[in-house]
This record gives structure tokens, sequence and C-alpha cells, in this order.
């Protein structure tokens, strides 16, 4: 949704950019309004730099 690869979102995780969920497995997962509202402010690729 984001256009970015997936350890990049894991980064934005990892810097408090976007919340997640850990399973029991340890994927992450995160929640819709939050995925919905971050893609309506215009967050994607050009925000790769800025997460690290």
């Amino acid at each position: 949704m984001f256009r970015v690869v997936p350890k990049t979102v894991t980064r934005w995780a990892q810097a408090g950019k976007i919340s997640s969920i850990r399973t029991l497995g340890g994927h992450r997962r995160f929640r819709e309004a939050e995925v919905r509202r971050l893609l309506e402010e215009g967050f994607g690729p050009e925000d790769e730099s800025r997460a690290s």
C-alpha cells in the first residue's frame, strides 16, 4: 500500500513512525485505520529517509 519494500515498513515501526502489534510468531500487524490515515496524509516512499 505504501509502495515500499516490507523492510522499510519494519524500519518505520522501529522508529515509531507507525505503531505495530507483534504476533506470537514475531510478525508485525498494523492497524488498518492508522495505515489509511498515513496514506491520506501522503506518507510513503519519500518518508523512508526520514524514518531512520
